[in-house]
């Protein structure tokens, strides 16, 4: 099982290392010590911990979707020209950039502090992980 040092998983979770020590101490997670003394907390428990604990803002729309990638947040930024948009909303710690026409962004009245859902369906979905060489 793959162990997660308490510094990265603070920084998985959005959290300070201080919260993660004191879910260690009351056990919300279980913590290992390793040969060199560094304290690690099962990935696998950490991962069960970040999902239950995620809170989502309630999607304003009321639309059923079978896209199940649906980001809550405010637009931070608009750049528009003639024809094309950009459009930058941060959801939570998300940054998420559409590119779309501009008439859709006048049609949306989307405009920075406005809030927005930005939907992704894909069929590709590329996952990487850190210092693995095939």
């Amino acid at each position: 099982m793959s162990q997660i040092r308490i510094k990265d998983a603070a920084h998985y979770l959005g959290v300070s290392s201080d919260t993660v020590r004191r879910w260690v101490e009351d056990g919300t997670l279980t913590g290992e010590k390793s040969e060199t003394g560094i304290t690690t907390v099962d990935g696998l428990e950490l991962a069960h911990l970040a999902r239950e604990r995620a809170v989502l803002p309630d999607d304003p729309s009321g639309m059923d979707s079978s896209a199940r990638n649906r980001f809550v947040g405010l637009v931070t930024r608009v750049v528009t020209d003639k024809v094309m948009a950009q459009v930058e909303l941060q959801c939570g710690p998300h940054r998420v950039v559409s590119l779309m026409s501009a008439e859709a962004v006048r049609d949306l009245a989307l405009e920075p502090g406005s809030v927005a859902v930005a939907v992704v369906k894909s069929t590709t979905v590329i996952v990487e992980t850190p210092g693995r060489k095939a």
